[in-house]
């Protein structure tokens, strides 16, 4: 473990210089580190294999087959649009209807009507410069609203144009 070297005292003459004594010499210490740093590394592998990670959260998301193919009545769809400025356009059912100007941080009071109609669809087209945390957030209303049947296109041109001459 440790050693103390001691200097040799059996030969030493008295009388040197003027106070008779004879200056200390320093004693050296040798200390053997393995245990120590055996004893770090059982520390670390315990910690590492006895450490549980967290996983992820991450939505769940059902995708359609490719050549599936549903009709479903206007009247039971919703659409919402997001522009890349944060402005959300929506609107209920028929081609009739107005489109309806909102925000995304709004988006909770747009969705409270319709919470937990299991038939109503939500098409959610958020334009491609759109931030991603709006895409994010608007996901994270539908989920919170328990609207569990959506679908997440890009908005073109053409619907961009229609919503912003409103």
């Amino acid at each position: 473990m440790g050693a103390v070297d001691t200097p040799d005292r059996s030969s030493g003459k008295k009388g040197k210089g003027l106070s008779g004594r004879r200056p200390k010499r320093r004693v050296g210490i040798k200390m053997d580190m393995t245990p120590m740093v055996d004893v770090a590394f059982l520390l670390l592998i315990f910690f590492m294999v006895t450490t549980v990670f967290r996983t992820p959260k991450a939505l769940e998301i059902n995708l359609p087959p490719k050549d599936a193919k549903v009709d479903v009545a206007e009247s039971k769809t919703m659409t919402l649009r997001v522009l890349a400025d944060g402005r959300l356009y929506w609107k209920r059912g028929a081609a009739t209807n107005p489109w309806v100007r909102s925000s995304v941080g709004e988006l909770k009071s747009v969705l409270a009507p319709y919470n937990g109609q299991n038939e109503l669809i939500v098409v959610v087209k958020i334009d491609r410069e759109a931030e991603f945390e709006n895409m994010v957030n608007a996901l994270d209303e539908l989920h919170a609203a328990k609207l569990s049947r959506f679908s997440i296109n890009p908005l073109e041109d053409k619907e961009k144009a229609e919503v912003e001459a409103l």
